[in-house]
């Protein structure tokens, strides 16, 4: 049996479509229209940059639309997230204080572009990397020529295909920090993802370390 050939223009309405669905254009304060028509001029890029890339797995994807705080906050995007087949709205752990979320920003090295949204590329939720702490999670990433996670980028991981968060399939985010030792990660809490942290030099057999190719495109 001949395997369907992958497709980046469906793939990337597909995820468009979703992010409609899950009512993303409201909590942008954005008509459905005004929405699409704002992420519309990454979908020519989407196509080229997927060009060599296998169709998305559990594990790894493509690419992924993503759409930054300076467009929808984090707390609000976590609630949109659920497993596979689940209803359960994701949460934020409490141990994030009040003000700490705003705090974590992407590192200097992911070069992230300014803007409401962008594309991430050949997305690997790093099972490679279970049982390693961030430290040394983050020394394989970037020997293989490829980057770390941002939070945002995490977000549309699990909201654009929710089968990457899975039992002992959990991952951190290393490519966003604060200043101190936490790391944060999205793990499973009571049958619904969660945004939670850990430490920098703790490895947990249940937890690898997402990575990406190191190009962000933007829509500038």
């Amino acid at each position: 049996m001949t395997e369907t050939p992958f497709n980046a223009e469906s793939e990337f309405d597909n995820q468009l479509d979703r992010l409609v669905q899950l009512g993303y254009p409201a909590l942008a304060g954005l008509t459905e229209n005004a929405f699409r028509d704002l992420v519309a001029p990454l979908r020519a890029s989407a196509v080229e940059g997927a060009a060599g890339l296998s169709a998305p797995t559990d594990a790894r994807v493509p690419f992924l639309l993503v759409i930054t705080r300076d467009l929808i906050g984090v707390p609000e995007r976590v609630a949109l997230t659920t497993l596979a087949g689940k209803r359960k709205p994701g949460v934020v752990d409490r141990h994030y204080a009040e003000d700490d979320l705003p705090r974590f920003d992407p590192i200097k090295e992911l070069e992230v572009p300014a803007g409401p949204a962008y594309l991430l590329f050949d997305v690997d939720r790093g099972e490679e990397y279970r049982n390693l702490a961030p430290a040394t999670a983050l020394e394989g990433i970037t020997a293989q020529g490829r980057l770390p996670l941002s939070i945002d980028e995490g977000l549309a991981f699990i909201t654009l295909h929710p089968a990457a968060l899975a039992s002992n399939r959990c991952f951190s985010l290393i490519g966003s920090r604060c200043g101190d030792r936490r790391v944060p990660a999205l793990w499973i809490s009571q049958g619904a993802p969660k945004l939670g942290w850990c430490w920098y030099g703790n490895p947990h057999t249940w937890l690898g370390s997402a990575s990406a190719r190191p190009e962000r495109i933007g829509l500038d």
